[in-house]
């Protein structure tokens, strides 16, 4: 499809949508967890979509070094909120923020040692652990179709006919238009669904008009780092969990964008992560990873080129720059969101199913990492404090559902099938200069 500068522009703006709600959402928490006050909470989230933009930016950027160059856009990893909360609130600010960007060190000098773990990814692992991505944010999407866990008319009427409504819109959207306007359904989706919104009287527009128009964003706001040894290997842990679901994440847009990803493809991937992590630290906002919701919105545009997340990395960090406009984002209710979600998400699911179609089903032994790593999975996602008890660095490894089910389709594919002496199709690996 022939992209005009307009149309990118729309499209764009449609990842930035689609991951918005998730980027500002950590400097929230972990703002309110730390008791930040005001003016520092407004700072936080202003360089958190700032250096969301730069992140994006360096990975659309290929070259030599860094940079995988498919179409992603980074966001703060969740699995770092907790222990940013506990670094912060132990040893401060400055400490966190130096753990921080050790970890980001740490990626970009580890990354073409962890690329050669690719041949531990053959379709059996890549489809299952996509799968797995999928089913994982689904109950993301049914939270936002019920307006959002802790909001006082959560499962209301109102909030599952705005919900059903805009996946209704998006749904007729891709049925009975073609070319350009069903690639953006998504954006048009959200916002017919928040302009519905506005005629019942959901939709607030206090908070754009109380946003400021222009925010400066400086390193080192809160100080100079500090660095504590336990810190730093806390964040090193929350790194290498990020790693692992990035790869994931690779692999899926590699098989949407017909792209066979090398070693130095995902060693240039893992650097950029790594840079980003960097900046966050630098910049005192959050560790950086490829964000999973934005992998069903490529397939659903049917737009797979880098370009576009390139123009989604400018919008963002313009929003950096303008709270007034980023305010104007935060307006879509999360039921809209929510029915949006239930599309994209709903596309990573199929995506993975469409990855396990290469494999034997004939095996009993590709059958049992199939189900026991899209199982656990889902399980840890749904019961998330199964791994409570266990000690703080295993439980930040054990309780992302991703990480689990990754983890355990790597193991069981080396016990049952590599071990074993199975000949097993292994991804396709081409050198890219």
């Amino acid at each position: 499809m022939k992209q005009t500068n307009g149309k990118t522009l729309l499209l764009g703006a449609q990842h930035v949508l689609a991951m918005y709600a998730g980027a500002i959402i950590v400097p929230l928490i972990v703002g309110g967890a730390l008791k930040l006050d005001a003016t520092q909470m407004s700072y936080i989230i202003a360089a958190d979509l700032l250096t969301s933009g730069i992140a994006t930016l360096l990975q659309a950027w290929r070259n030599p070094f860094f940079g995988i160059g498919l179409p992603v856009v980074l966001g703060c990893t969740f699995t770092a909120v907790f222990p940013m909360i506990s670094i912060g609130g132990q040893y401060g600010l400055t400490a966190m923020y130096g753990s921080i960007i050790c970890s980001g060190l740490f990626v970009v000098l580890i990354a073409n040692y962890f690329s050669k773990l690719v041949k531990f990814f053959p379709p059996v692992v890549t489809g299952s652990v996509v799968t797995i991505i999928g089913v994982t944010l689904v109950p993301v999407a049914i939270n936002n179709m019920a307006g959002g866990v802790g909001s006082p008319d959560f499962g209301s009427l109102t909030n599952f006919a705005l919900a059903f409504g805009t996946l209704l819109f998006i749904i007729l959207v891709n049925r009975f238009t073609q070319g350009f306007i069903r690639s953006i359904s998504v954006l048009l989706g959200l916002v017919a669904g928040t302009l519905a919104a506005g005629f019942i009287g959901t939709v607030s527009l206090g908070s754009v008009a109380q946003a400021s128009w222009f925010n400066l964003v400086t390193p080192l706001y809160f100080g100079v780092p500090t660095f504590e040894p336990s810190a730093v290997i806390t964040m090193i842990i929350v790194a290498v969990v990020s790693m692992i679901e990035s790869t994931g994440v690779f692999m899926a847009l590699g098989e949407i964008c017909k792209r066979d990803l090398s070693e130095d493809d995902l060693a240039r991937g893992y650097r950029a992560e790594g840079l980003a992590v960097m900046l966050g630290g630098l910049f005192n906002s959050f560790p950086y990873t490829t964000f999973s919701q934005n992998v069903g919105l490529v397939q659903l545009s049917n737009s797979k080129t880098a370009n576009v997340t390139i123009v989604a990395g400018g919008m963002l960090i313009l929003l950096g720059f303008i709270p007034k406009f980023a305010a104007l984002a935060m307006i879509i209710p999360s039921a809209v969101l929510g029915g949006a979600m239930i599309a994209m998400f709903g596309i990573v699911v199929a995506s993975g199913i469409r990855m396990l179609s290469k494999v034997d089903f004939t095996s009993n032994e590709n059958l049992l990492v199939i189900a026991c790593s899209v199982t656990l999975g889902l399980g840890v996602t749904v019961v998330p404090n199964l791994f409570a008890k266990l000690p703080p660095l295993l439980k930040m490894f054990f309780e992302n559902g991703i990480v689990t089910g990754a983890l355990t389709a790597v193991i069981l594919n080396i016990l049952l099938n590599m071990t074993a002496g199975k000949s097993v199709t292994q991804p396709k690996l081409t050198v890219h200069g």
